[in-house]
């Protein structure tokens, strides 16, 4: 799905989620179920799907793919990881025979209920592969990393102060796993930039970010790197408020408006993309396998750049296209930042 229509899509999402319902969709007018088994897929979201965030790139993955495909979907949205199990037994009761569990958090759970029924077919979601998977299931790699690896570079080439900030919610492994593909990208990019990682404490929480993100610009930073949920709207009040001028990214989708003088992008996860090609491949017969994302398969940074100069763009280019074409490897590293 090309950018452009991305950003399309989740608009015309966030308008009419008031009249979606959580019961399954029809297959489109004029579309037939492809041959062969016939499946219906179950999403299982951990937040609400009108966060114009991680949970909305859920909802509109799966509008998509229905669109895509002709596959019957449901959703259930705001499901707390004690009850997965149960909202994924009640599916598959229902005759669902493709669950996908969109967050890291559900991964335990999806795997031990894959093990149990191997006749339904389980997508799951995390920062590290599986080990000995099930042969049911299909996991979906996020590799944070390699998209905090762009945000990085674009980062060290925007500084003036030679001081940029990443902000994250909770100090987790993927969470480390990108300040260090951050470091990675200051190291290879050959500039003397200084990088200060924080942690608010909570994901969603805009009151903490603020006071970290404050913090942040008191100590020189010119350019912080958000890896939020709700919290990025403290993100976004900060550098507004900043008598400095100071850049932030993002992450997720476009949030360019909540700050247009600051923000240069966004980097965007579809999911929409990755699904249709792992249910293609199911009709084919493949039930289960590894499906990494990375700038070439579901990543991308939200472009043009705003508020950068056209020489940051056109080094930005190369940044992507060597990592694209693997000439650039970004180490995955998830050890405690010190």
């Amino acid at each position: 799905m090309s950018k452009s229509r991305y950003v399309l899509v989740l608009v015309l999402v966030l308008f009419s989620l008031i009249a979606a319902q959580c019961a399954p969709a029809a297959p489109a007018p004029g579309q037939d179920q492809p041959e062969g088994k016939t499946y219906k897929l179950a999403a299982i979201i951990p937040g609400v799907i009108t966060d114009a965030d991680y949970n909305t790139l859920a909802y509109v993955g799966i509008s998509e793919m229905q669109k895509a495909t002709g596959v019957e979907t449901a959703y259930s949205e705001s499901v707390a990881v004690p009850d997965v199990d149960r909202v994924m037994r009640e599916y598959i009761d229902a005759g669902y025979n493709i669950i996908w569990t969109h967050g890291g958090q559900f991964v335990t759970q999806t795997v031990d209920l894959a093990r149990l029924f191997p006749d339904v077919i389980f997508i799951g979601e995390g920062d590290a592969p599986v080990e000995n998977p099930p042969a049911n299931l299909w996991f979906i790699d996020r590799n944070f990393h390699v998209g905090f690896y762009g945000i990085g570079a674009l980062a060290a080439r925007q500084t003036q102060t030679g001081k940029i900030g990443y902000l994250g919610g909770l100090a987790l492994p993927f969470s480390y796993a990108e300040v260090h593909a951050v470091q990675q990208a200051i190291t290879d990019s050959g500039l003397d930039v200084e990088l200060k990682p924080v942690w608010a404490g909570d994901f969603n929480d805009p009151t903490k970010a603020r006071q970290v993100a404050d913090a942040l610009i008191a100590e020189g930073c010119d350019v912080i790197m958000g890896s939020l949920n709700l919290g990025m709207f403290g993100l976004f009040e900060a550098v507004k408020a900043s008598s400095a001028k100071v850049y932030v990214t993002a992450k997720y989708t476009d949030k360019a408006s909540y700050a247009p003088e600051n923000y240069m992008t966004s980097l965007i996860y579809d999911f929409a993309g990755p699904l249709t090609e792992i249910y293609n491949k199911i009709q084919a017969g493949e039930t289960g396998g590894y499906y990494p994302l990375g700038f070439d398969t579901g990543v991308l940074l939200q472009e043009p750049l705003k508020n950068v100069s056209a020489d940051v763009q056109s080094q930005m280019g190369t940044v992507i296209a060597d990592l694209v074409s693997g000439k650039t490897t970004v180490v995955k590293a998830t050890s405690e930042v010190k």
